[in-house]
């Protein structure tokens, strides 16, 4: 008798490629003529990022680079969670921050999601910030994994460790 297959659905981010997404932005920031002398910069700051700049719009325009490079290096946007401009003194900041992992309440939905559109015999349990979903068949799982990137939810969803 055949055993269940599996797969993990996780909402992670390669924290190396935003690292590179960080260098990058810095270094663009720093050679660009438009953002002369505006004390423009992009670094990590404990586990946030710190966007600064004497601007608001120069602060939002670093944050708009920021993004580009994040995209080009195949992290989603969903997982940075930018906050608003403030001003301290006479510089603009913005803190961003990058999500991981499934809270329940989005694990929640999901399992509802699974139990009311998915085929039978789909069982998903929530393991911490993640969840697996199990069945008899691959073809179920495969469909399952569509039904959820058809979705359009405010995280980043992976599927990993596909057995």
């Amino acid at each position: 008798m055949a055993s269940d297959s599996s797969f993990d659905i996780v909402s992670k981010v390669d924290r190396q490629e935003v690292d590179n997404a960080i260098n990058q932005a810095s270094k663009e920031v720093s050679q660009r003529f438009d953002f002369k002398n505006t004390g423009a910069s992009v670094k990590w700051s404990g586990e946030l990022v710190e966007l600064e700049a004497s601007t608001e719009e120069r602060v939002k325009a670093v944050l708009d680079v920021f993004q580009s490079k994040l995209a080009r290096r195949g992290v989603s946007l969903k997982a940075l969670d930018a906050g608003e401009p403030r001003t301290s003194g006479k510089v603009a900041k913005i803190t961003a921050s990058i999500k991981e992992g499934i809270d329940s309440d989005n694990a929640k939905k999901i399992t509802k999601l699974i139990r009311d559109e998915g085929p039978k015999g789909v069982k998903a349990q929530i393991q911490g910030d993640e969840l697996r979903v199990s069945s008899k068949s691959r073809d179920a799982l495969q469909e399952i994994q569509s039904l959820i990137k058809d979705q359009d939810y405010d995280f980043a969803v992976q599927f990993t460790n596909y057995r």
